[in-house]
């Protein structure tokens, strides 16, 4: 069944992802989370896989507890891979680990560090409502880069998956739009890469086998 809204939180934010979700359904919002929407006989990976998918939008509780949860991660991880657009809502003054920081580094954020966080809500429902009222919730294509033609995008997009699979596509998108030339596009998504060899291999697989324009 497809919902609007996936909670995504750490089980010590539980209280204000009730407390949330009983203000977004107040205002008319079909939200799902767990453990409450999953039946007690369900697979509970395969339950909140699906409901990722079928979501219109992410709200990722964001935390301290959420900032360092595996669990969390699959979820935003799985969110980005189907391009489902992701709100962070903010209620710790944290900054995101290196395991979220770039599925989450082009997402609009919403903090909401003091109480109480009726007000943040309220402001949550009015963002939600311009969202799911007839405009797109997944992510909108990348602005291109008028350097660029979209075979070596593709190019180094396949390239880049090698290493880091489906999110190869969500970094491409990300860095494009701010990069000075191919070169310079290839420099930025080597960075993401853990190791220096594996940055000069990825440099010299973009450049080797560059594509035929």
């Amino acid at each position: 069944m497809a919902h609007e809204v996936f909670i995504s939180y750490s089980q010590p934010d539980r209280d204000c992802a009730f407390e949330m979700v009983a203000r977004l359904e107040g205002a008319g919002f079909d939200c799902w989370m767990a453990p409450r929407d999953i039946a007690p006989s369900a697979d509970w990976a395969a339950e909140i896989m699906d409901a990722i998918s079928s979501a219109r939008i992410m709200i990722l509780i964001f935390s301290s507890h959420s900032n360092h949860s595996p669990q969390v991660r699959r979820e935003v991880e799985r969110a980005v891979h189907k391009e489902l657009s992701i709100l962070p809502f903010r209620i710790e003054d944290v900054l995101p680990s290196k395991s979220l920081e770039f599925f989450l580094s082009t997402q609009h954020w919403m903090d909401a560090f003091s109480s109480p966080r009726e007000p943040y809500y309220a402001r949550l429902c009015a963002h939600l409502k311009t969202q799911l009222n007839g405009q797109p919730t997944s992510a909108p294509p990348a602005h291109v880069n008028p350097h660029f033609e979209p075979p070596e995008l593709q190019h180094i997009e396949r390239q880049l998956a090698g290493y880091i699979g489906p999110l190869a596509r969500h970094l491409v998108r990300a860095a494009a739009p701010h990069a000075a030339g191919i070169d310079d596009l290839i420099g930025r998504l080597a960075r993401e890469l853990d190791s220096e060899s594996e940055q000069r291999e990825f440099r010299q697989r973009c450049q080797s086998v560059r594509p035929r324009l």
